[in-house]
C-alpha cells in the first residue's frame, strides 16, 4: 500500500546496517554463482523465524552487482550470527571459500555501520513502507521533523 503522508522512521537506541551483496563477474558460470545467489535466501528465512537473534528486516535489489540493506539490533548480534556454526551463514561461507575462493568468478562484498540517535535520518513520501519504516517506527515528519536536519536534531530554537 503507497502511504501517500511525508513520513520518517525511528528506532529506540543503537542499530547496525549491513550492506551485503554479489558481483556476478563471469556470467556464463552459474554454476558457480548460483549457490551464491541461493544461499541468502535460506539466511533470511531463518533470521525472520529466530527475532532474538538481532535481525530486523531487510530490502534487496538485484542486477548484476546486487545489494541487501539488512537492519540489525547490534553489531554483537550480527557477528555472532557470523559466526554461528548451527546457523545458515557460516556453511555457506565456508563453501564460497571452498568453490570459488578468489577465482573470480563471483565477487561479494558487505559494508557494516553503527547507527545511533542523531546519527541517522530518513524520510518516505508516496512510499509503502520500506527499508528503515519497516525495521524501526513510521512518524509524521512534520514539525521539527520536516528537514534533514530536523530530524537529525540539527536545528536550533530561532531566538
Amino acid at each position: 500500500m503507497i502511504r501517500s503522508e511525508r513520513l520518517t522512521a525511528a528506532i529506540e537506541g543503537d542499530f547496525v546496517v549491513f550492506l551485503i551483496g554479489m558481483r556476478i563477474n563471469r556470467p556464463l558460470k552459474a554454476h558457480k554463482w548460483l549457490p551464491v545467489i541461493r544461499a541468502m535466501p535460506r539466511m533470511i528465512e531463518e533470521l525472520y523465524r529466530q527475532p532474538e537473534l538481532g535481525f530486523m528486516h531487510a530490502e534487496m535489489w538485484f542486477s548484476r552487482t546486487t545489494i541487501m540493506v539488512q537492519y540489525w539490533r547490534s553489531m554483537e548480534q550480527l557477528l555472532a550470527y557470523a559466526k554461528n556454526k548451527n546457523a545458515e551463514h557460516l556453511p555457506a561461507w565456508q563453501a564460497f571459500n571452498k568453490t570459488v575462493g578468489t577465482d573470480g568468478t563471483v565477487g561479494i562484498w558487505h559494508e557494516t555501520y553503527a547507527a545511533s540517535p542523531g546519527t541517522y535520518e530518513n524520510v518516505y513520501i508516496n512510499m509503502p513502507d520500506f527499508g528503515l519504516g519497516k525495521a524501526g517506527t513510521l512518524q509524521s515528519a512534520t514539525g521539527g521533523r520536516q528537514s534533514a536536519a530536523g530530524r537529525l536534531g540539527k536545528v536550533r530554537p530561532v531566538d
